[in-house]
């Protein structure tokens, strides 16, 4: 997997050959080159290439992984301050706090917008059992909230809805 070292060495030799192309455009052009409109377009990608690859090097790109946490998908999310995901009924209580913190984890993102002043995160779990035949009931069974202004958060809020828990199909919980 690619490091921010390794993109700001791509940067680096991207903006080198956007250099040369420059050159060679700016020679185009006082020597008059039929391909001289050619490089102005080819110079203007490799300025946008060096750029996004300088920018791929300013922000991390791997994911902590929180030991225990299950597969998850995202059901709901409105880019503020509120997600929903959902995970199989027969998750046990260690997994659900190591799922909710993985998710919370995973959710952050610099450019959520609070809003009504809101200042945290609020990530809420759910499940889908099957009581009866033909019956679908949706149960939230947790919420984790964190703050949207730090990614190094290490105060994830974690709580249960004990009533909720009870009614899975798991005896581990």
């Amino acid at each position: 997997m690619f490091s921010q070292a390794s993109f700001l060495q791509y940067a680096q030799w991207s903006g080198i050959a956007t250099l040369a192309f420059g050159v060679l455009t700016i020679l185009g052009f006082f020597l008059m080159w039929g391909i001289r409109f050619r490089l102005v377009g080819t110079t203007g990608f490799m300025i946008v290439l060096t750029a996004g690859l300088f920018t791929l090097s300013l922000t991390p790109l791997t994911r902590t992984a929180v030991p225990g946490a299950v597969r998850y998908s995202l059901v709901y999310d409105n880019g503020g301050t509120q997600a929903v995901i959902a995970v199989s009924p027969s998750v046990n209580i260690t997994e659900l706090n190591a799922t909710l913190t993985q998710a919370a984890n995973d959710l952050f993102s610099y450019g959520r917008l609070a809003r009504n002043g809101e200042t945290q995160l609020t990530v809420r779990v759910r499940t889908v059992i099957h009581p009866e035949e033909g019956l679908s009931l949706p149960l939230y069974i947790g919420t984790a909230k964190r703050s949207l202004a730090s990614r190094e958060d290490s105060q994830i809020e974690i709580q249960f809805n004990q009533d909720n828990l009870k009614k899975l199909p798991s005896n581990e919980i």
